[in-house]
């Protein structure tokens, strides 16, 4: 029986390569005009004098620490955004800074006026918008505005020119004269940010001044800070809205339990990342949802 020969083993053949790895997609960041101005602005800001200052603000109630040793910096021209979770302390730091809430420890001074030790001569430098605004609502606008100028010293020859293009400027020009009663929440909050501009302060403390304002509205009142800032103003503004203090402001100082764990301009302190991703990386802020799988059915 023939043999047959075994086959002729093949050449051998070089490997073929392994596909290539997709490249992670570089983020790309082009600023909206107002992220740019707000850049631009804090650049500019930084050359300018101190206007607000808190040093090492603490308060407490009882044993419970609401904020504890809280230090701010403001320069003329800057428009700072406070930010934190629920009950972290920022009602409580801005209403110390207005002179609403005296503090346990620490200082405040706006144009190196102490808030606490020179009241009245501080806060005319400042105007207030606080949380939970209670309101005249007995009074007109128009009058809510006049009683407004008047308590801080506003000369009646200049009050109802102000009165009238604040509201006109506010969109509040119809509501007048009604009763604040009936205003809506968002009206009432545009009629609060202009009692507290009437004086026209240096500095504004604005707590929530976007709560309950319609996206129109909004735009219009980022307008008129925008501008007021630009003028040399400053504002000091606690928000829930991260995107919205990313776009508007040029610092920012993160508050939890009281204390102040991140501050500097709002690039610095996201780090690359959006304000977002930062603020849930500093606040360790845990899965939605985590430990609700019942509620997600079967």
């Amino acid at each position: 029986m023939q043999e047959t020969a075994p086959p002729a083993p093949h050449p051998a053949r070089d490997p073929e390569p392994a596909p290539a790895q997709p490249r992670p997609a570089e983020r790309v960041e082009i600023p909206v005009p107002s992220v740019q101005r707000a850049r631009e602005r804090g650049v500019a800001a930084a050359a300018n004098p101190i206007v607000l200052r808190t040093e090492e603000l603490t308060k407490s109630y009882g044993d419970l620490l609401a904020a504890a040793e809280v230090s701010i910096a403001v320069h003329a021209g800057s428009f700072i955004g406070v930010v934190g979770p629920n009950g972290a302390g920022k009602t409580t730091v801005l209403s110390m800074i207005s002179g609403l809430n005296r503090p346990t420890s620490g200082r405040v001074t706006v144009h190196g006026i102490d808030v606490w030790a020179d009241g009245p001569k501080a806060k005319r430098l400042i105007g207030t918008l606080p949380d939970r605004l209670r309101l005249f609502d007995r009074l007109t606008g128009a009058q809510l505005l006049y009683y407004a100028g008047v308590l801080h010293g506003v000369e009646e020859a200049v009050l109802s020119t102000r009165a009238r293009e604040l509201a006109q400027a506010f969109g509040l020009e119809s509501a007048l004269e009604r009763p604040v009663s009936d205003y809506s929440a968002g009206m009432q909050k545009k009629i609060g940010l202009a009692c507290a501009m009437i004086h026209a302060p240096g500095v504004l403390v604005l707590d929530e001044p976007f709560e309950a304002i319609d996206p129109v509205s909004a735009s219009n009142v980022t307008e008129i800070l925008e501008k007021f800032v630009a003028g040399g103003g400053s504002v000091v503004m606690s928000s829930h809205s991260l995107d919205l203090i990313q776009r508007v402001c040029d610092h920012v100082a993160v508050i939890v339990d009281g204390a102040v764990i991140a501050q500097g301009t709002v690039d610095a302190v996201r780090g690359g990342v959006s304000l977002e991703e930062r603020f849930r990386s500093l606040t360790r802020t845990e899965e939605a949802g985590k430990g609700l799988e019942w509620l997600h059915g079967s």
